[in-house]
């Protein structure tokens, strides 16, 4: 898929998920002009109906699928739809995902953890097993959308860093299996970003905290998110980073390992 953005997308299939909102309805805008063939994955199925009327709008053909990742009889009939509406499959995005805000030692419902865990790494691994045999047959594209999170402690994400971790790590492991097979996996790890996802977090009583903790003013729009993910789709890249910070801290980390978590530690607090 290397090459000018303006043919690199045009009539390949897409299966995005977490597609209705945030980063995922941000990526299906910013392919939807380029032509991409799009299979739009979430719950919620009447803001899936309206983002595929604008992607129409934008020149993309563009399908709702309505789905519950979460739910493993559910993964089988994702890729089936796509595959009965557009006939092959180009690119998985697994992107869906939820978050928490709650020191550990504050969680009154440690089912919380159970439900990151099933949304933000099993989900995509079952939707990764059942599309893998024809991204194989069309030398695809697996994308993971994950997080910094994913790379590094975070205070009061706990159970969200650990479900980035481990799909960092299957991902991570996917990949060196794929080899020689033609299919490449891309691994996004962003930083804070404005989205939805923060006004749905967990806190420690197990409900949404309803509005954002984040200065959102102060952290990267999902709009810039998706242009990057976008960039480092066309490029089949091994791992993007989508801050500046976030890099460098990364490559400290091993010689400032004490640094590292208390940046970590302040950024939360800057944040809220």
């Amino acid at each position: 898929m290397a090459g000018s953005s303006d043919g690199t997308w045009r009539g390949k299939v897409v299966l995005l998920t977490g597609a209705s909102e945030g980063i995922g309805r941000a990526l299906a805008l910013e392919l939807a002009p380029r032509g991409a063939r799009l299979a739009l994955v979430a719950r919620n199925a009447e803001r899936l109906e309206a983002l595929a009327a604008e992607c129409r709008a934008l020149g993309a053909d563009a399908r709702a699928v309505p789905a519950d990742l979460g739910r493993l009889e559910s993964v089988a009939g994702v890729v089936e739809a796509t595959l009965a509406a557009f006939g092959r499959l180009d690119v998985l995005v697994n992107n869906a995902g939820m978050t928490m805000w709650s020191r550990f030692d504050a969680l009154q419902d440690l089912g919380v953890l159970e439900q990151l865990m099933r949304v933000n790494y099993l989900a995509s691994a079952w939707l990764t097993q059942a599309a893998l045999p024809q991204l194989r047959r069309d030398a695809g594209l697996i994308v993971a959308v994950a997080s910094v999170a994913g790379l590094t402690g975070v205070p009061e994400r706990t159970g969200y860093a650990a479900s980035k971790h481990a799909m960092i790590g299957f991902f991570e492991s996917l990949r060196i299996e794929l080899a020689g097979s033609g299919v490449d996996v891309t691994i996004i790890a962003p930083d804070f970003v404005r989205s939805e996802i923060h006004r749905r977090a967990i806190g420690a009583d197990g409900r949404p905290l309803g509005e954002t903790p984040m200065q959102e003013s102060r952290i990267m729009t999902a709009e810039r998110c998706a242009h990057e993910i976008r960039e480092a789709m066309e490029a089949r890249q091994r791992l993007r980073v989508t801050s500046g910070r976030a890099r460098w801290g990364l490559r400290l980390k091993p010689f400032l390992p004490a640094l590292i978590d208390w940046i970590a530690a302040r950024a939360i607090r800057e944040r809220r």
